[in-house]
């Protein structure tokens, strides 16, 4: 018996003994796990722990092989990859060319929120079991990228519970990939109850290297701050990925727990409905107070940006005028980034220029569960912009009714985040500065306005290969974007992650939680 016991006691050493569970939460839950039904982040995050990438992000968020192995550019309009042999997905079904070819065309189709990505990829052709190709119809400076979108799905298992294109989300439909997962990662779908609990467990036939020892994964929604905060706290969860940033300082004094933190690449702006002739949701009748761009500057100018940083943030929040995830996106350029002043005196007069002196009234649209203080923001400016004599009614929502409301153009004036692995202005500009059009171009310009001249430069530099001369119509786009005021940028915001002392995770610049590289002592 001593001889057993120790040998179980070498092996757990080793590593070779780690039957650990995960139990973690956050305010809301992934929307689908169909992978291309809903491109919002924590959904992508959910469903990047069962399905895979051909390229993947490494904890720096570099690329790296995944379920491709190499890949060669051949010429401006030509990528071939050769795919990993042996990989097989969660039921046993071998992973082929077919499978990449098919998941591509699917992430193309309408009901598909990365449509614009997968369709940048060109025409995917099966040159054999293993290897790929991709023929562009025009140069793409950011082809692996968006590559890096687009998740691998079992082409066989698709046909048969028909679900060869993507659930419609926006439409509520109910589809078989909605509620279950068959991918190639590293943790496969056990159960999963919608806003209630999912439980993983890890894939025994892994194809790749897993550097954590998380066996059992338990996600628990928990909507209530206080609520979350306790539970981290009490040791009932071992990770929270957003406490409040209020609580931050009381868990940094807690013994057992560590808070991990560092800026996140995404951005928090608010939109408007710029293509009706009146609004939805406004007192305003026969016009539309957000087509003159005075009102939208005046309100911009009514934001006194420091006092959410410092009073709602807690310093949390780094401000910028640049609605882009990250500064690289414009070049760390100053002029870029520099908000409009803070000048209440000027706005009320742009206001009394643009013919609404007393104001008007309207309803802001904003998430309850998306966003760190996503709710209460949209109080703050409403209490901001109530000087201006403009009444907001905030009409807060979990993120799984806000975002259907959104895709039906269903709003006058709304909060959205924008941000994710890619720092590349590209996957802000095609989604949500161009005007709407097929193909998933402008799906995200929920304010729906049409900016011809914006449009057209946002495409141009989609297609230039010249490094330099793309960065110069970058930064016109940029241009005609913050001098038209689009939208009304507010910040980027910090992610601060909690865990249980025992408990080690890899902090990306994405807020991508990565169960594979989870320690749990």
């Amino acid at each position: 018996m001593k001889r057993l016991v120790l040998l179980a006691a070498a092996l757990a050493a080793a590593g070779l003994v780690q039957a650990q569970t995960l139990r973690w939460a956050s305010a809301g839950d992934a929307q689908t796990l169909d992978p291309v039904s809903q491109n919002e982040q924590f959904t992508n995050a959910m469903n990047g722990q069962y399905y895979e990438f051909l390229v993947a992000r490494d904890k720096n968020l570099g690329i790296v092989p995944a379920l491709a192995s190499e890949w060669k550019q051949e010429g401006p309009l030509k990528w071939t990859f050769k795919l990993r042999r042996g990989v097989k997905f969660h039921d046993g079904r071998p992973f082929t060319a077919d499978d990449v070819v098919f998941s591509v065309k699917r992430a193309t189709e309408k009901t598909s929120q990365i449509r614009p990505y997968a369709t940048a990829l060109g025409e995917p052709k099966k040159i054999d079991d293993y290897t790929v190709e991709f023929d562009l119809q025009a140069v793409n400076p950011i082809f692996l990228q968006h590559l890096n979108t687009v998740y691998i799905m079992s082409k066989t298992w698709c046909e048969e519970h028909k679900a060869t294109k993507p659930q419609d989300f926006t439409n509520k439909e109910e589809m078989f990939t909605a509620r279950n997962a068959n991918g190639t990662g590293p943790y496969m779908v056990v159960t999963r109850e919608p806003d209630v609990k999912t439980v993983l467990k890890r894939n025994p036939t892994y194809w790749g290297k897993i550097d954590g020892n998380v066996q059992e994964v338990i996600y628990t929604p928990i909507k209530n701050d206080a609520t979350r905060v306790a539970a981290l706290v009490s040791g009932e969860v071992d990770f929270i990925l957003d406490p409040p940033p209020r609580d931050l300082e009381r868990l940094r004094n807690t013994p057992s727990v560590k808070v991990v933190d560092g800026p996140e690449n995404r951005i928090v702006f608010i939109g408007m409905d710029q293509g009706r002739d009146e609004l939805l949701y406004s007192n305003v009748k026969g016009k539309n107070p957000f087509k003159d761009v005075r009102v939208r500057k005046a309100l911009y100018q009514a934001i006194d940006i420091e006092t959410i940083k410092t009073k709602l943030m807690n310093g949390q929040a780094q401000p910028t005028g640049a609605v882009v995830p990250s500064s690289l996106g414009d070049f760390n350029d100053p002029e870029l980034e520099k908000r409009l002043p803070y000048d209440l005196e000027a706005a009320k007069k742009l206001m009394a220029e643009a013919g609404y002196p007393d104001g008007f009234e309207v309803t802001l649209d904003c998430p309850n569960n998306r966003y760190i203080n996503d709710e209460r923001i949209c109080q703050t400016l409403a209490s901001m912009w109530a000087r201006l004599k403009v009444t907001v009614r905030v009409n807060a929502m979990p993120k799984v009714n806000y975002f259907p409301k959104l895709e039906k153009l269903d709003t006058s004036m709304y909060m959205l985040g924008w941000g994710g692995s890619i720092t590349d202005a590209e996957t802000t500009f095609t989604p949500v500065y161009r005007n709407r059009a097929e193909g998933g171009v402008g799906f995200y310009n929920y304010g729906n306005y049409k900016d011809d001249e914006l449009d057209a430069l946002a495409a141009s530099q989609s297609k230039e290969a010249d490094p330099e001369k793309r960065k110069a119509i970058i930064k016109q786009v940029f241009q005609r974007h913050n001098a038209q005021i689009h939208h009304i940028p507010l910040h980027r915001q910090y992610i601060p992650w909690a865990e249980r002392a025992g408990v080690n995770v890899v902090h990306r610049a994405d807020n991508w939680f990565e169960l594979q590289w989870v320690v749990v002592k």
